[in-house]
């Protein structure tokens, strides 16, 4: 099964906000998901909340962020410790 962590779209008609999820990446957009890791609302000021923990577990786990995905983790300092603990290891 291929994990990746993706965005799911919430909210109404033109006021998108957005759930940071790992899903199989066979399953549909809004389908069912694995774990919820955080949430994304670009409509108010890009607020951004991610449970790090989560995010590592799946990260470490082999799970594939996609672009956007990457860029919000990066942006929160997430990605820079999930490339320590990867160093660290070898």
């Amino acid at each position: 099964m291929a994990v990746k962590l993706r965005l799911t779209r919430m909210g109404a008609k033109k006021r998108p906000t957005y759930r940071i999820v790992a899903t199989d990446s066979r399953k549909a957009r809004d389908g069912e998901y694995l774990e919820l890791i955080g949430t994304y609302s670009p409509i108010e000021d890009s607020k951004v909340v991610i449970n790090e923990e989560v995010a590592l577990k799946w990260l470490n786990n082999g799970a594939i962020p996609t672009d956007t995905v990457r860029n919000l983790l990066s942006k929160e300092g997430i990605m820079k410790k999930f490339a320590d603990s990867k160093k660290k290891d070898k």
